[in-house]
């Protein structure tokens, strides 16, 4: 297990019954990255990766 698993594994813990859509979580990353700029090119890798998940040439 990576050391950043834990945050996921708390995320699934807390809140793994919960559905949310996409607008939600845009909402989301932009408030941490507007408290966590530090984090902004990380969190815009996430949010690449995540939109080009169906992508066949990737």
């Amino acid at each position: 297990m990576y050391f950043t698993d834990r945050g996921i594994e708390e995320l699934v813990t807390r809140r793994g019954e919960e559905e949310v859509g996409i607008g939600w979580l845009a909402e989301r990353l932009r408030e941490f990255v507007d408290l966590n700029p530090e984090f902004e090119i990380p969190v815009d890798r996430l949010a690449t990766w995540l939109a080009r998940l169906d992508d066949e040439d990737e």
